[in-house]
């Protein structure tokens, strides 16, 4: 009698764990409010205000609306608009790094996980190429300062081989500055970036690979029907990285430039001018007017790089289905 009075479950209501999630990324949520959505919008606030020190008076802060994101791309006594230059400088010397460093580190990925060369040993190259990953940029920079300085080995190798007569100051030159700029940047983060795309080769069905080997594909076949398109995520992924990255490129021209952007100010970056309103003037109204324009720069940058990729590897496979 009392099992046939007991109610049975009802088959429609169940044991609901949403809660539980949202109980879990909650820590994470609260996290981006209070250290990362709070100080971006305080950071627009203030850039709508005048703001600064000049010598011993602090002036203001007064409401001046849109006034320094118009002073930051006027011209100044030269005719020159400084966030434009600086913005070209960031730019180029992205670009001279993460160029060859996406390129070497997707060789480096393919060589490595060839199912072919069947290679031995991959933790330990993974391991070697990623060390220099471990090294502070400032210890870099010091090291490639001493290096190349007009008293440093590089210039008393070249005196001690008869190739120059007197010492070159290679920190006082527009191209040498910036190579070795680019440089560092690139012996820093390949590794980092092979690694990443090492993982999602793996990722890869292996499949896929044997099945065009057996159709006679060359390694080129293979590398561009199959291996890249299916790495587009990860490879897109890499670029954007690489490209906010590059955006926010501040210790290593810091100081090996020692804060100045020499020559003649042709290696400061975007954040090196930022950096130049809170140390000297604490210009904080001018400090947040760049730094949202930056912000607004690579989210523009990673939407068109995003959506320029993503929709040219997603077209690939209607384009080899309709040959």
């Amino acid at each position: 009698m009392h099992s046939m009075n007991r109610k049975k479950p009802s088959a429609g209501k169940g044991v609901s764990y949403a809660k539980w999630g949202y109980l879990f990324i909650l820590p994470f949520f609260i996290a981006y409010i209070c250290f990362t959505l709070i100080p971006q919008l305080m950071t627009f606030y203030n850039s709508l205000f005048e703001n600064y020190r000049d010598g011993l008076t602090q002036v203001g802060p007064n409401f001046v609306g849109l006034k320094n994101y118009v002073k930051l791309f006027s011209p100044d006594n030269s005719g020159t608009i400084g966030m434009l230059k600086y913005f070209g400088n960031t730019i180029v010397l992205w670009l001279l790094g993460a160029v060859p460093q996406i390129l070497v580190a997707l060789l480096l990925a393919v060589f490595f996980t060839s199912y072919r060369l069947n290679l031995k040993g991959q933790q330990f190259f993974k391991t070697v190429i990623y060390m220099p990953n471990l090294i502070m940029a400032a210890a870099f920079s010091m090291l490639f300062f001493t290096l190349f300085s007009p008293v440093g080995p590089v210039n008393q190798v070249l005196l001690s081989a008869g190739w120059i007569d007197k010492s070159i100051d290679f920190l006082a030159l527009k191209v040498p500055v910036r190579l070795l700029i680019s440089l560092m940047n690139f012996l820093m983060w390949f590794g980092n970036t092979t690694i990443l795309l090492m993982a999602g080769i793996q990722g890869i069905d292996q499949s896929m690979f044997e099945a065009a080997e057996i159709d006679g594909a060359s390694s080129l076949q293979v590398f561009f029907r199959v291996t890249l398109p299916l790495l587009a995520p990860i490879l897109v992924y890499t670029i954007i990285t690489a490209m906010i990255g590059g955006l926010q490129m501040f210790d290593v021209p810091q100081i090996l430039t020692n804060a100045k952007g020499t020559p003649d100010r042709t290696s400061m970056t975007m954040v090196m001018y930022l950096n130049n309103y809170l140390q000297t003037s604490k210009n904080y109204g001018m400090a947040g007017a760049v730094s949202v324009v930056l912000f607004i720069v690579s989210a523009g940058l990673s939407l068109f790089v995003y959506n320029s990729l993503s929709r040219q590897y997603s077209q690939a496979p209607r384009r080899r289905n309709r040959l």
